[in-house]
């Protein structure tokens, strides 16, 4: 991929992380807040595949995997962040079965919720911030 078609691809990327970030919170602040944890799942894998497309200079491939997108895309973070990352990998249930999803509904509460969007935020503003 040349550097313009690379510029464009990151900067979609980056962008529409931007909108579902704003999403995410929106969705947070009207209490819909197993929606809001999907959406920072989809918030990191964008921001993560602007990061793998400026290291392999190619498309990022069609996976949601955030620990498998971290890793193409050569980025070191802390141990704790790699958690949070196994963590809201959790939180893309599009595929998984009706039993799972109601269990995951009753678990995001709240107080469980703003916990995982405050480091999700965190780790997307750092992740923002690294050369692309």
């Amino acid at each position: 991929m040349n550097i313009k078609k690379m510029k464009i691809v990151i900067d979609y990327w980056k962008k529409t992380a931007q909108h579902d970030y704003d999403t995410m919170i929106t969705l947070f602040e009207n209490k819909r807040y197993s929606d809001s944890l999907f959406y920072g799942h989809i918030v990191l894998e964008k921001i993560l595949k602007a990061h793998v497309v400026r290291k392999t200079k190619k498309q990022a491939p069609y996976i949601h995997n955030l620990l498998t997108l971290k890793n193409l895309a050569n980025l070191h973070v802390s141990n704790k962040e790699i958690d949070l990352l196994d963590m809201v990998n959790s939180f893309n249930i599009r595929a998984r079965y009706p039993e799972q999803r109601l269990e995951f509904y009753k678990r995001c509460t709240k107080k469980y919720a703003e916990e995982y969007i405050g480091q999700i935020k965190s780790l997307y503003k750092k992740l923002c911030q690294k050369p692309m």
